[in-house]
């Protein structure tokens, strides 16, 4: 894998990560796995955790990116995420 593709696996992977922790637009997902599973559970600690939901989302990224890294499934999707990711920390030094 080439170094474009992984620089894009990180970005899709943190943006993926981002999206499911603390993006208003899963705040629904994230409750309804607290209300399944109760609170203190560890399917809702793992939606809720950045470091726990990134090591799931990087395995099934390294899979998707090792087997289609030169193809446009994996090049145009991961880089609009990835440009998304970079967008959202470029507005916090904007704002």
């Amino acid at each position: 894998m080439s170094l474009a593709a992984f620089l894009l696996a990180l970005g899709t992977t943190c943006r993926i990560t981002r999206f499911i922790t603390k993006d208003t637009l899963a705040a629904g997902f994230r409750t309804w796995v607290a209300d399944r599973f109760g609170d203190d559970s560890r399917p809702t600690y793992l939606v809720n955790c950045g470091w726990c939901t990134s090591t799931w989302v990087a395995g099934a990224i390294a899979v998707y990116a090792s087997l289609l890294h030169t193809t446009a499934w994996f090049l145009l999707p991961a880089t609009a995420l990835t440009l998304s990711y970079l967008a959202g920390l470029a507005s916090r030094w904007l704002d």
